[in-house]
């Protein structure tokens, strides 16, 4: 390798995971978007439903905007950005994972959530504390906050 393609490999790894001018105003531009759309929504909702309602959208939201809302619960940043390497290096096994993703979405649907909406909770946690005691809602809490 020639000593200026090294110097231009060197500077392109000195640049790669810093944020340049339009990184930061694209993330800005992100930002205030995201935010004004929940202000604008808290401030024209505001007197509408009590925070339970909110939580639930007044149970009134339709079919794609509650499968959108849980397709984004399910699947965190960090998937969405690693699927792209974990395609590369493994091929096309990955579409395994598409699969029973698909299964999983289909099984929740019909399983757990006609449970959740009769029993009126918005969380999986509200439910094991109804069905058992605050004990198992505290445990499972701790179980799952382990950050992994």
């Amino acid at each position: 390798m020639s000593k200026g393609c090294s110097s231009n490999l060197s500077n392109v790894l000195h640049t790669v995971g810093t944020f340049q001018v339009g990184d930061y105003v694209v993330f800005a531009f992100l930002f205030v978007v995201s935010s004004g759309i929940g202000i604008f929504f808290a401030i024209k909702e505001r007197k509408k439903a009590s925070s339970k309602e909110f939580l639930v959208g007044g149970r009134q939201m339709s079919c794609g905007l509650v499968a959108l809302s849980l397709t984004t619960s399910f699947m965190s940043a960090v998937t969405v950005i690693r699927a792209p390497l974990d395609v590369y290096r493994y091929g096309a096994s990955y579409v395994i994972f598409g699969v029973a993703y698909t299964f999983v979405v289909f099984l929740t649907a019909e399983l757990f959530l006609p449970v959740f909406y009769r029993s009126g909770n918005t969380s999986t946690y509200e439910y094991l504390e109804m069905r058992f005691c605050k004990l198992v809602h505290v445990a499972a809490t701790l179980y799952n906050s382990n950050g992994e």
